[in-house]
């Protein structure tokens, strides 16, 4: 995968090259279809996504919360820490999603320190909203 693509999601922006390259050789594309479900509350999480083209339903215990398109990362709490899907992600319409499955985010420790940092730092800020509520 072109390290432009990973560059172009706000979460891995400014990113050294030797960062981006190494989200990219971990990264997978995958093409959703509308109403294809990305992740299932209360599920274990083994992926976490980044929008690339698309928008996504965030649900959780019934209510709608959100509305994902490009740019937007989820999944990242129960890769990095939880295990357990926080929502419900369903596609509302075709979508490409870069994934990082669990032990290619694990290998980012290793590989790309900084870019590691950027997801614990979002997920820190996921777990601290989703206290609050």
């Amino acid at each position: 995968m072109e390290t432009s693509r990973i560059a172009s999601i706000p979460l891995f922006e400014g990113l050294e090259e030797a960062d981006l390259a190494a989200v990219a050789a971990a990264a997978t594309e995958m093409e959703v279809a509308e109403g294809d479900r990305l992740a299932t509350e209360g599920d274990f999480g083994h992926a976490m996504f980044a929008i690339e083209s698309g928008t996504a339903q965030v649900s959780a215990d019934g209510q709608q919360l959100a509305v994902l398109g490009p740019g937007d990362v989820f999944g990242e709490v129960a890769v990095m820490a939880a295990g357990r899907r926080m929502a419900t992600v369903v596609a509302s319409s075709p979508m490409r999603v870069i994934a990082l499955f669990k032990r290619d985010v694990w290998a980012l420790e290793r590989t790309s320190p900084e870019a590691a940092e950027r997801l614990r730092t979002l997920m820190d800020a996921r777990r601290d909203a989703s206290s609050s509520q």
